[in-house]
């Protein structure tokens, strides 16, 4: 059972980004349904579960569900740019680069001195992979590719002080996933009013994309509950196995090309990606 905890985070947010891109619609379409199908699980978790967590814990959860919003809307509008099997190793490799980082700056991490040797190789490994699975021969770069680039460093933002805030609060685990989603629905909500957007509460592919906030539920529960079993050491690591699913499913499921060169970079991208991840978080 534990091994099945550890290897349903990867596969639910691995498979994300596929179902993602199948579903017809913009980005906003797609990270409303995600936030509404995401809110709607986490109150039936609450239901189930009954946690406890004070008005302060709730604001700072909810918060941080807000600044998810960013770092997922910057992932879906990369999708429609450059593709799921692009975005994903930049996306990934750029939040463990971040999340590393203020790991150190901020809560006193890598406090011996061969934990922070193997911590700054990590991190250019890190560095190295995102290079190497960003990189576009020349026949076959898109004119928006640098934009989407600095577009997604940008929102990684959220993905860092979504992933920040937690670890500051003395709830956390399954009592902050309702206040997070809470606070994802809000943040979308704002974006829909001042964006001037009120059709996409009507759009089909808004509630299509349900599916979305349920695949990510799954992702975000198991995650949970791998920590608790298996330590957040092991369950991080595993998780972060989801960047080489939806990179090849990319490819594969929603026809992406790369050419050979591409490729290569591509899956050396990868491995460093991992391999970064894996000495970043257990030495």
């Amino acid at each position: 059972m534990n091994i099945i905890l550890m290897l349903l985070p990867a596969i639910a947010w691995g498979i994300l980004p596929l179902a993602v891109s199948e579903i017809k619609g913009k980005p906003i379409n797609q990270i409303f349904g995600t936030a509404v199908g995401t809110l709607l699980v986490s109150i039936v978790v609450f239901i189930v579960t009954k946690p406890n967590i004070s008005l302060i814990s709730f604001i700072l959860a909810a918060l941080a569900g807000g600044f998810w919003i960013i770092g997922q809307l910057g992932q879906y509008t990369a999708y429609r740019s450059i593709g799921v099997s692009q975005t994903m190793p930049i996306s990934t490799g750029l939040q463990l680069i971040g999340t590393s980082l203020i790991g150190v700056l901020i809560f006193g991490e890598w406090a011996s001195f061969n934990a922070k040797i193997f911590g700054v190789i990590g991190i250019v490994l890190l560095i190295i992979g995102v290079t190497l699975t960003g990189r576009k021969d020349n026949g076959t770069k898109s004119s928006n590719q640098t934009g989407t680039l600095v577009m997604l460093i940008l929102t990684t933002i959220g993905f860092l002080i979504y992933n920040s805030i937690p670890r500051a609060m003395t709830a956390s685990g399954l009592a902050i996933f309702l206040p997070e989603s809470v606070g994802m629905v809000v943040a979308v909500l704002l974006y829909i009013i001042f964006t001037r957007q009120p059709q996409v509460l009507r759009e089909k592919a808004s509630w299509q994309s349900l599916l979305a906030g349920f695949i990510f539920s799954i992702a975000a529960i198991t995650y949970i509950l791998s920590v608790r079993d298996n330590g957040v050491n092991s369950a991080f690591v595993v998780s972060q196995l989801s960047v080489v699913l939806s990179t090849i499913g990319g490819m594969v499921f929603l026809h992406e090309t790369k050419s050979r060169h591409e490729l290569i970079l591509t899956i050396i991208g990868l491995i460093l990606i991992v391999g970064g991840a894996i000495i970043t978080t257990l030495f």
